[in-house]
């Protein structure tokens, strides 16, 4: 029987440990229906100290991570703090531990953001990462030494794995049954949840949201005025017009205080507002073009598709709140 042990983590996000004991436990009844034995030994365990059988959760005991023996599989679950440095400081007792598991041959599993906190432990340095599509700016500069790979539903290496946001997180844990279990149960698991197993990326799930409470009230004033005017403005002269500052000084603290420089917040802001166009209304594909800032159709479309992972045309079909009312809606 496979140890699987998951991590009842600080501020962990709720919805995310009940997915995971859904879906294993669910393996498990598929096998007991089977007249066969529970495949996984499910545990979870906890940073806090009382003794085992003190704590619950549902139908599970809770017990002290102190006490767990050697593991096959560790998951960790999402946090739902926002603040994930934080939600990292509380948890990095666990560090040790989860070395230690890694280093014996436990292998090791984050969903969304809890690789911040599989990050913390250096075992992903110099591996393949994803993480919620919305934390990979944060997760880049926490740890440069990760290879990361933000439109990436699942990545797999060295037995360390991790997957993208919200519902990429079913298909870290297919990808898990099928490594464990074959393709039989996870094509069971997959139809019992009504989880589409072709998702390639999740870029068109990002959504672009710049840090605003950086203190820089110039790089401030240049926001605002892309935010304003990306319709209209497309040199860096022109976005820092008004602005007391050189263009270099402008340029070098634009890109410390948010990340990316003033041409990329001007591209990612533009192309914002034109998912928001397909999303919301029903103006050509032309019609979005022009009103995004933009005039060459065909640069537009690549440089949709590299930023949001699919054409306009595809991203309104799968987004458009129009289409989504008339497909797949049953009303009376």
């Amino acid at each position: 029987m496979v140890q699987l042990a998951l991590l009842i983590t600080n501020k962990h996000r709720l919805l995310s440990v009940a997915a995971i004991l859904d879906v294993f436990e669910s393996v498990n009844r598929f096998y007991e229906s089977n007249g066969e034995s529970r495949f996984f030994d499910i545990k979870l365990f906890t940073l806090a100290t009382e003794s085992p059988g003190v704590m619950t959760f549902g139908n599970h005991q809770l017990q002290p991570v102190r006490m767990a023996e050697q593991q096959d599989l560790i998951l960790i679950p999402a946090f739902s703090a926002t603040d994930t440095n934080e939600a990292v400081q509380e948890n990095r007792s666990l560090i040790p531990w989860l070395q230690q598991q890694y280093q014996k041959g436990a292998e090791i599993a984050s969903f969304c953001t809890g690789a911040f906190l599989l990050a913390a432990t250096g075992l992903l340095n110099g591996k393949s990462a994803t993480t919620h599509v919305n934390a990979t700016a944060n997760f880049a500069a926490a740890f440069p030494a990760v290879r990361l790979y933000g439109d990436a539903i699942v990545t797999d290496e060295a037995g360390i794995y991790t997957s993208g946001g919200a519902t990429s997180s079913f298909h870290l844990m297919l990808h898990l049954i099928k490594l464990y279990c074959g393709r039989e149960v996870t094509i069971h698991i997959a139809k019992l949840f009504a989880i589409d197993m072709d998702r390639e990326q999740q870029a068109y799930f990002g959504t672009f949201q710049p840090p605003q409470n950086h203190g820089d009230n110039l790089v401030t004033m240049a926001q605002k005025r892309i935010e304003d005017a990306y319709q209209e403005v497309s040199t860096i002269e022109e976005m820092i017009q008004d602005i007391p500052a050189s263009r270099r000084n402008v340029v070098r603290r634009f890109k410390l205080a948010t990340g990316v420089t003033p041409i990329e917040y001007l591209q990612k802001t533009r192309i914002e507002a034109a998912k928001k166009l397909l999303e919301q209304t029903d103006q050509s594909v032309l019609e979005v073009m022009l009103n995004s800032g933009y005039n060459d159709l065909k640069a537009f479309r690549q440089l949709f598709k590299k930023s949001a992972g699919m054409t306009p045309k595809s991203y309104r079909e799968k987004f458009n709140a129009g289409r989504m009312e008339s497909v797949g809606y049953a009303r009376k």
